[in-house]
């Protein structure tokens, strides 16, 4: 998911190998592999390692995924019994060469399954699994499998319709504060914007590009410059509370994103798109440990818990709650889907050019959705620009 985030952590954070920091003997220094299980009683064992793109904040990206690891902990390792797991992560990991270094470090050093979560830690995983065939990887938002990689993602861009409804009953400009045009982002943007202008045709949507994920300083002035050019409700997809924060500090309203903000932003939250991904890994694990682990590809939506809307704030009338969780249950039961061309886009669905990009009567397919690469009408704004 995260690109080019400039690296904080040097190469001399890693002399301590995995398995010492998994026995639970490890110092928590910063950069380092930091252990959050007891000491391990068994041998058998799963040791699990987690590499995370920015650091460990209250809330966001890394955060959803921490809670999850900490969730695979608690899943299987039961009291008065040997430990089922142990867990390490290494936070705040620049995409590229230090991600390659992390990830070869921790299969060098006894990790069974390592969790790559961000989309530019793609190809550094494939290289380092190439080089420990019996090491299981999980490329989160990852697209490349191997024998001994597995691929997983979420389709945020259903909870992007929900809040896009939300949005849409409170206000006509919306500003997007998004990281790099990548389908991912894409599709979040043109969710959004089809949900908004289901409920209020007339909507728009302004969007800013940041071209990193997580800087908080950047995206505080991407959603003051939004704000001063009439944005009433803000929506992000960058890795800190920043937006939400600026939100609350000027009066407006803001879109949650990863995980529950009302504490950045009890006045500004309307809801948050939140991420649930602790089933999933402690799946993942458990199937390592009972021999069933292999290179499958998930891409789970509200219907798998993987995304949800919650989180309501006070400026929510109770009727709109009420209708966007009525949404989101028909998500669940396959008969909304935030890329067809039914009910008020009824005519087809253009895309800020005009063309036509969802024919009357249609549904876009997985491929289709997951090679986006145009914005939809109502998005004031270019790929990249």
């Amino acid at each position: 998911m995260y690109k080019n985030l400039a690296a904080t952590r040097v190469a001399a954070c890693f002399s301590i190998s995995l398995s010492v920091l998994m026995s639970g003997n490890a110092l928590a220094q910063a950069g380092q592999p930091k252990p959050d299980a007891a000491a391990r009683a068994s041998v058998s064992a799963v040791k699990a390692a987690f590499v995370y793109v920015s650091p460990i904040t209250d809330a966001g990206w890394t955060r959803q995924h921490d809670d999850a690891r900490k969730a695979v902990e608690t899943a299987l390792n039961k009291p008065g019994q040997p430990a089922a797991v142990g867990t390490s992560f290494v936070e705040n990991v620049a995409e590229g060469p230090d991600a390659e270094r992390v990830i070869r470090d921790l299969a060098r050093n006894g990790a069974d399954i390592i969790f790559t979560p961000s989309f530019g830690y793609m190809e550094p995983t494939l290289k380092v699994a190439a080089e420990f065939p019996n090491v299981k990887f999980e490329s989160i938002t990852g697209y490349k499998t191997a024998p001994n990689v597995a691929v997983a993602n979420a389709r945020y861009y259903e909870g992007r319709y929900l809040a896009g409804v939300a949005a849409g009953r409170l206000a006509s400009h919306a500003g997007y504060v998004a990281g790099f045009p990548i389908p991912e982002v894409i599709q979040g943007i043109n969710a959004f914007t089809l949900g908004m202008r289901s409920v209020n045709p007339a909507a728009q949507v302004r969007v800013v590009w940041l071209g990193e994920w997580f800087n908080p300083p950047r995206e505080r002035d991407a959603a003051m410059t939004l704000m001063n050019q009439g944005a009433e409700v803000l929506v992000f997809h960058t890795g800190s509370t920043a937006v939400m924060a600026a939100a609350q500090e000027r009066g407006k309203l803001a879109i949650a994103y990863h995980s529950d903000m009302r504490k950045t932003g009890p006045d500004a939250q309307v809801l948050a798109v939140t991420h649930q991904w602790g089933d999933y890994y402690t799946r993942r694990v458990q199937a390592v440990r009972d021999g069933t682990w292999g290179p499958s590809r998930l891409w789970g939506g509200v219907k798998d818990g993987m995304i949800r809307v919650d989180a309501f704030g006070p400026a929510v009338p109770k009727a709109v709650q009420a209708e966007v969780l009525a949404r989101q249950k028909d998500i669940a039961q396959g008969s909304l889907h935030p890329f067809a061309a039914r009910g008020a886009a009824k005519a087809g669905v253009r895309d800020n050019d005009g063309k036509l990009v969802i024919a009357a009567g249609e549904t876009l397919s997985d491929e289709a959705i997951l090679s986006m690469n145009w914005l939809a009408e109502g998005v004031v704004g270019k790929l990249g620009k």
